[in-house]
């Protein structure tokens, strides 16, 4: 009787699986217990805060406002709406002609939609802050996500205010080498106030100079600054196109500024020829244009009655063409201009 043996059993054998998962569980029961805890970013939340504040902004300017607004808009009824059309689409090529001129200002090419639409938040913007600090900031912010480095991007916005400097002063000598009979300069200012003006202007500079001098940081950051906005100003010019939008952007925004108040002007019917108005206009801007208030709203009202007046309108209807000109450039576009910053914040355009 032949004996079988039973067959062999199978040795078992490790499992890969087991042996990487207790190995795992090993290695995390060996982490320490005290990791602090991930917390989330508050980064949405300030966003948040962000898109709400321009509209805040805009209710308070409002309110303070309220009853300049009041009279403005009630001028509206009386004007000849053809020429309140003409001022806003003067209007509307205000925004495109910054834009323009801040795409020349920089060699690196910008997205043209977002640029435009930087450039109508960013005159919301410098409405709601101290004269030129808002649309500096937007711009600013929206050329670092463009990937402009901060050195580039501070010479641009340089360059830009100095070729929109330079083309607003230049057009007001040039027209009033043209029409010399424009403006009564008697009554642009006050007997005796010429003096103290240039005293605190030579006041400014003098301070200005001295710390130069006497401190050695602000020396060095200045001359450093100054060597990067002249390498990209002379970059700039190399290329006819950029130099083109430059300069023609920056002749061309203060002309559609000025056409805007002729056309109210027209609109009213003030005695006053239209390059008289756009003379008074570039010379109240031009004094207005240090004085610190947010967008120069009180003091450009303020400038452009008394300029219209030296120009030889009437008191009343000068102050009805001003109020009705800030009514269609600043006010109409505020709210909707605001939203629009509310909006390129949120989506991190800016």
């Amino acid at each position: 009787m032949t004996r079988t043996e039973p067959p062999p059993v199978p040795c078992p054998q490790p499992r890969v699986g087991a042996a990487r998962r207790s190995s795992v569980d090993v290695t995390i029961e060996q982490l320490p217990r005290s990791l602090p805890l991930r917390s989330p970013s508050r980064r949405p939340a300030v966003r948040q805060v962000l898109c709400l504040l321009p509209l805040v902004l805009v209710a308070v300017v409002a309110v303070r406002q309220r009853s300049v607004l009041a009279e403005g808009f009630g001028h509206l009824a009386s004007a000849k709406w053809p020429w309140l059309l003409a001022a806003a689409a003067a209007t509307c090529l205000t925004w495109v002609a910054a834009a323009v001129t801040r795409q020349g200002a920089l060699l690196q090419r910008l997205p043209r939609r977002r640029l435009l639409a930087t450039q109508f938040a960013a005159g919301a913007a410098n409405h709601l802050l101290p004269t030129g600090l808002g649309a500096s900031a937007v711009n600013l912010r929206f050329m670092t996500v463009c990937g402009v480095p901060p050195a580039r991007s501070s010479s641009a916005l340089a360059l830009y205010l100095l070729a929109e400097s330079v083309a607003r002063v230049g057009l007001l000598a040039a027209l009033l080498i043209a029409f010399p009979d424009a403006l009564r300069p008697g009554g642009l200012l006050p007997d005796g106030a010429v003096g103290p003006l240039l005293l605190a202007a030579g006041g400014v500079v003098c301070a200005a100079v001295t710390v130069l001098l006497l401190v050695r940081r602000v020396r060095t950051v200045v001359s450093g600054f100054l060597r990067t906005a002249l390498g990209e100003a002379r970059s700039v010019h190399t290329r006819p196109a950029r130099a083109l939008a430059l300069w023609g952007g920056s002749f061309s925004f203060p002309l559609c500024q000025a056409a805007g108040l002729a056309a109210v002007g027209r609109s009213l019917g003030l005695p006053v020829p239209p390059l008289h108005m756009a003379v008074a206009y570039l010379a109240a801007t031009v004094a207005v244009a240090l004085v610190p208030a947010p967008g120069g709203i009180g003091s450009v009202e303020a400038a452009l009655i008394v300029a219209l007046v030296a120009a030889g309108g009437p008191a009343a209807p000068a102050t009805a063409v001003v109020l009705t000109y800030r009514v269609i450039t600043v006010w109409l576009p505020l709210l909707p201009g605001a939203l629009t910053l509310g909006a390129l914040v949120r989506l991190k355009m800016i």
